[in-house]
């Protein structure tokens, strides 16, 4: 008896436990923190309202002659063809409606597809698998990549709050102040999504798109590429921070600071050691998605670097694949997506860790007289 008791608890907690779950459910969409998206929501809930009253009229008179003409009460069928009277009726009727349903979605494509007059332009470029961000008229970007540990993700280690939803980088605008974004991609077709400012935009490549945002509540937003992008297109967050004026103009001038004191490095004395340092953080941000974090890599798409000709022979041959790419392969150019310091330090690295050992250096002069050579 005991067991049964047992069996039976267990399921009633089975049965039970949906409910719980779907009680935490929403079945409508979000406002957002947009005037976009609020507009989207309003038009939402007004087409849904309409679908409602369409659906109640036309039930209900359904019903209500099934009912009431119904054979138990004696009712005989009518037998007519072709009445003109109707036929107007059924045509006029559904165009007034989807008029009226257009001219409120027109307003608000509109409004959506309006891009002049912006206060700051961002170059949106999408990477397998991650997002660079260009401040157009600020003379300054960066890569912005998933930051949730490998350990999480390969359940080694409990999940955080914002699994797969965090980056190292989050993009930076400005509360209350018209934001255009051009996207584009290097590789394959992306699309950059933020449910709460209701954009949602394809990233193509070889063709540059438009779409624009103004953020009301300062606070920090998620979304993720929309587009199946590869085999890492669930790791490729986006997160967008929308701060005040007076940060984000703080936040600006030491990006560009930060910017300037990156291109004078070229120039600096780098050791091995420094080298190598800056190479891992480099190597896990734009090269351990594929060749894995230990170098072993993927084969056959993405061949290990470990113990590879690649990565211990030829060094001209190394800097030329990492720079350039390897046409008909998965292997990227990083040449515009890296710095030669970071371009430096990742072949530095590469050359001698997992036992590689070659002992070899790339220095910033080195790859930067390599890309003005070609």
């Amino acid at each position: 008896m005991r067991v049964h008791a047992k069996r039976a608890v267990a399921l009633a907690a089975g049965l039970l436990s949906p409910a719980v779950v779907v009680a935490d459910w929403t079945m409508n969409m979000t406002p957002g923190v947009t005037g976009t998206s609020n507009q989207i929501f309003s038009l939402h809930m007004t087409i849904l309202w309409i679908c409602v009253a369409i659906g109640v009229v036309v039930f209900g008179v359904m019903f209500w002659s099934i009912f009431a003409h119904r054979k138990s009460q004696g009712a005989k069928p009518a037998n007519f063809h072709e009445n003109t009277v109707v036929e107007i009726l059924w045509t006029i009727i559904p165009f007034a409606i989807l008029v009226a349903m257009a001219i409120p979605a027109t307003a608000t494509l509109v409004e959506m597809y309006d891009t002049t007059e912006s206060e700051v332009d961002i170059k949106v470029t999408g990477y397998q698998w991650r997002w660079q961000y260009e401040y157009i008229n600020e003379d300054f970007g960066y890569f912005s990549s998933l930051s949730t540990p490998r350990d999480q993700i390969e359940n080694r280690q409990a999940k955080g709050e914002n699994y797969l939803l965090e980056v190292d980088n989050p993009l930076v605008i400005p509360v209350g102040k018209k934001v255009r974004f051009l996207l584009t991609a290097n590789d394959v077709i992306h699309s950059w999504w933020v449910p709460e400012f209701g954009v949602k935009k394809d990233a193509i490549p070889g063709f540059i798109n438009e779409t624009w945002t103004r953020v009301d509540e300062p606070g920090i937003y998620r979304g993720q590429c929309t587009e199946l992008c590869g085999k890492d297109h669930g790791f490729m967050p986006v997160v967008v921070e929308a701060v005040p004026e007076e940060e984000y103009n703080a936040w600006v001038a030491e990006q560009r600071e930060a910017a300037e004191k990156e291109r004078q490095l070229t120039q600096k004395d780098w050791t091995l050691e420094e080298l190598m340092a800056r190479g891992e953080k480099a190597y896990a941000t734009a090269c351990a998605a594929c060749h894995q974090a230990d170098g072993s890599g993927a084969p056959p798409a993405f061949p290990a670097l470990k113990g590879s000709p690649i990565a211990t022979g030829d060094m001209t041959a190394h800097i030329d694949i990492v720079v350039n790419g390897k046409s008909g392969t998965a292997m990227q150019a990083f040449g515009n997506q890296l710095s030669e310091v970071d371009l430096a330090a990742v072949i530095t690295y590469e050359r001698n860790a997992w036992g590689n050992n070659t002992g070899d250096m790339v220095t910033p002069k080195e790859i930067f007289d390599y890309k003005n050579q070609q």
